[in-house]
This record gives structure tokens, C-alpha cells and sequence, in this order.
């Protein structure tokens, strides 16, 4: 498959993939209460909505339904939880957005969650998504293996909570307030757990599903690593360079918080050289699961991910 028709199946599988977790997530946050809940408050369900539906690229349901994919596994098991994994990103927006985090009044184009509703709403969708989130995962409609569903429960929470995702938030926002700026390897490690931990979730979650080797599993793994440190290198340019209307969120407010990040301490040129390092580390990754051609979609992922625009 030479590059162009590689690009091409790359966009179509992505578009597929969000037009599924489209799908499957209005499903689930349909307003029929499941069994063991008494009903679904009808604002919060629908700021449960409002920021879950209808936005974004779905990168990580993508990742996951794609990674499963690899190994022949496909279906509910792999949307369900490519679905839990994009209601844990929601709510981290919802909460990144709210005045004491981001204090961001924008989010995909229009009002953040707070701002469209209020913010303690705002906090109750953050945790209500966030609680589903692993509701999906462990129930049996996931996957019949029960150890299976454990163990993606496992990689979820160590992915989204203290030592990952919300660990990495609190270093990005005593960062702001710091008497000595991060240095090169302490933004790397805030990195790679505020934005990264997610992306390797979705790859690893792919190897649970698919029963790979340990080999398979293992780069995988340094894929997700690799693609996560581009994504939020690729991030911080486009804060750095692009511009509200076409980022659909605020442009700039890196530099105005006084973010650590990788921009502010090599500057734009050699941000974009480590970008493109990356891209190669996780194409090699990729070569070293010996499925050949099955991961190109993977690797074009990882070149969208550098050279997105918004």
C-alpha cells in the first residue's frame, strides 16, 4: 500500500471508528436507568451528554478499536471499551476547563461545560462519566472472561488516576506556581502522565483484548508511549502557533500560564525535530509486533498525530 491510499484508509478507518463510539456512547448515556440504578437525573444526563457527544477526533477510541484489531478481535468488546476510555477523556476536559483548573471558557467550539450549564454540574459530569467509565469495562457485555475485564479495569485505573493521568494534572499545576521552572526530564514525566497515559491505555487495552504475546504486547506498549509524547509535543505547537477559531479552544494560554512544556524549552524548531524522532520510535515499535502490514494504519496514525492542525 504506497503512502497516499495509507493515508487514505487511515482517515476512512478513524471516521469509522468515531461514527461507531458516536453510536455506541448516545447508547449509553441514553436516559433509561440500567439495572441497580434508580433513575438518570435528567441534567445531569445531559451534561453528561453535552460533553460527550458530538466533538472531537476520537484519537483514543480509534486507538483502541484499531489495536484490537491487529489480532482479529472486533465488536462490542473493543467499542465498549474504546467508549469507557473516551468518557474518562470527556471528563478530564470537563474538569481541565472548570475555573480552578484551565479556567477555559471554550472547548471543540463552543461553551465548556461549565459555561453551558453551571459549575457543580460541571463536577457531577466529570464524575459521573468518569464512574461509567469503569461501569462499561466491567460489565459482562464488555467481554464473557471476567479475568479479561479485570485486567483492562487494572490498566484503566492506573492510566487515568494518581499515577497517571490525574497525577500528571496536579505536577502540570504546581508547575505553574513553582519557584524554579520544570526541566526537560521533569516535563517529559508531567507529560507522559497527563496526556500519554491515556494513549498507551488505548494500545495496551488493544493487546488485553487481542491476547497478544508479551513480545506484541511490549511494543505496543512503547508505541502508545512514543505516539503519546508526539501528541502533546504536536499540542503545545499548536497552542504556541495556531489560533482559537481553528484549535476550537483558547490558542496561547500555554504561554500566558506559564506552562511547562517542551516549546517553551527547546523553541519551535527542535520541538518539531523531537516530534519527528517520535513518529519514528513508534513506526519502529510497530515493526517489532511481526504483523507486517496489519499496523500501517497505526503508523499513519502516528504521522496524523504530528502533523494535525487542530
Amino acid at each position: 500500500m504506497n503512502a497516499a491510499n495509507r493515508a487514505e484508509e487511515f482517515r476512512r478507518r478513524l471516521d469509522a471508528a468515531a461514527e461507531a463510539t458516536e453510536a455506541a456512547l448516545d447508547a449509553l448515556l441514553a436516559p433509561t436507568a440500567l439495572p441497580g440504578e434508580i433513575t438518570r437525573p435528567a441534567r445531569l444526563l445531559e451534561a453528561m451528554r453535552y460533553s460527550t457527544l458530538g466533538g472531537g477526533k476520537r484519537l483514543r477510541p480509534f486507538l483502541v478499536i484499531e489495536s484490537a484489531r491487529l489480532f482479529g478481535v472486533e465488536g462490542a468488546g473493543a467499542l465498549r471499551t474504546a467508549c469507557a476510555l473516551e468518557m474518562i477523556h470527556c471528563y478530564s476536559l470537563v474538569h481541565d476547563d472548570l475555573p480552578a483548573m484551565d479556567d477555559d471558557d471554550l472547548r471543540r467550539g463552543r461553551p465548556t461545560t461549565h459555561k453551558a450549564f453551571d459549575e457543580a454540574t460541571a463536577i457531577l459530569a466529570g464524575d459521573g462519566l468518569l464512574t461509567y467509565a469503569f461501569d462499561v469495562v466491567a460489565d459482562p457485555a464488555t467481554h464473557a472472561d471476567g479475568a479479561l475485564r479485570a485486567a483492562l479495569v487494572l490498566a484503566l485505573a492506573r492510566a487515568a488516576g494518581l499515577g497517571g493521568m490525574v497525577g500528571g494534572q496536579a505536577l502540570d499545576l504546581a508547575a505553574e506556581t513553582a519557584a524554579t521552572p520544570l526541566n526537560q526530564a521533569e516535563t517529559l514525566q508531567m507529560q507522559a502522565m497527563k496526556t500519554g497515559a491515556l494513549l498507551r491505555f488505548a494500545v495496551d487495552a488493544g493487546a488485553i483484548l487481542g491476547a497478544a504475546t508479551p513480545q506484541q504486547a511490549a511494543a505496543l506498549h512503547r508505541y502508545g508511549k512514543a505516539l503519546g509524547a508526539a501528541f502533546q509535543i504536536a499540542d503545545d505547537i499548536l497552542d504556541a502557533e495556531g489560533d482559537t477559531a481553528a484549535l476550537g479552544k483558547r490558542a496561547g494560554k500555554d504561554a500566558e500560564r506559564g506552562k511547562a512544556t517542551l516549546v517553551a524549552l527547546l523553541g519551535l524548531d527542535a520541538a518539531r525535530a523531537r516530534c519527528d524522532a517520535l513518529v519514528n520510535e513508534a513506526t519502529a515499535a510497530l515493526a517489532e509486533t511481526g504483523l507486517g502490514e496489519r499496523t500501517d494504519v497505526l503508523a499513519e496514525a502516528a504521522r496524523f498525530v504530528a502533523a494535525r492542525r487542530n
